[in-house]
């Protein structure tokens, strides 16, 4: 027979970037930092701005894991939520219900919270313009969770195909949200100047009419090709 889990489990210390590293990618594409991280990082295609004009987004992660139709974590989660941090609540990708709505989102920023990500749905759209909270979901409900549990909080969780750690920066704007693992927030800041780099020398070209650069023509002279008539 399997024991009941604890209705939640929180982890007691976590770890956090310094101000710096997140200052240093505020503002960064998420495709640069896509390349700067080797192609990968981020979450599934459905987990979009539910805002346009409110896209942008970059902080902590506090990993929340409310699982589906619950958000009994994700209320448990407002006392630990410090300046900068980014609430990401996991619910297993659970669309009939939403796991929160703009009275949450509220508190979240009040707390000095910078935004809200879930691999599921939220919902009061128009409350949540008037928060101006970053708020990134996979969809829109108007059904309501319950607050049963269990959970967990600032605990490893997997939201939108990618695990999410405390002390992870989140990135967001509206091609989607990118998470920088902690142990690469460095090596990806240093890489970022490099594409950085490569960006700002293509696109005036491209600007200028360029339609084939020097890396296609040099692909060209290097790739076996087979002609079929």
């Amino acid at each position: 027979m399997i024991e009941d889990p604890p209705l939640i489990r929180r982890k007691a210390t976590v770890r956090r970037p310094t101000i710096e590293q997140v200052e240093a990618l505020k503002g960064i594409p998420t495709g640069f930092v896509a390349d700067a991280l080797g192609g990968r990082g981020a979450m599934t295609y459905t987990i979009k701005p539910v805002i346009a004009a409110q896209h942008l987004l970059c902080g902590v992660a506090l990993p929340v894991e409310c699982g589906p139709a619950d958000n009994l974590a994700l209320a448990m989660a407002l006392p630990h939520v410090q300046p900068g941090d980014v609430i990401v609540a996991s619910t297993d990708g659970f669309m009939a219900t939403a796991v929160t709505g703009d009275l949450v989102l509220g508190m979240i920023r009040n707390l000095g919270g910078v935004g809200f990500v879930t691999d599921g749905a939220v919902r009061d759209i128009p409350g949540i313009a008037d928060m101006a909270l970053p708020c990134f979901a996979a969809g829109v409900t108007p059904n309501s969770p319950v607050r049963n549990g269990p959970g967990a909080i600032n605990l490893p969780i997997v939201c939108g195909g990618v695990r999410v750690d405390a002390g992870d920066i989140i990135i967001g704007d509206l091609d989607g949200i990118i998470v920088v693992p902690f142990e690469a927030i460095d090596q990806t800041i240093e890489r970022l100047e490099k594409v950085k780099a490569a960006e700002a020398g293509l696109l005036p070209k491209i600007q200028g009419g360029l339609g084939i650069p020097d890396f296609v023509r040099d692909l060209e002279k290097r790739t076996k090709t087979i002609l079929i008539s």
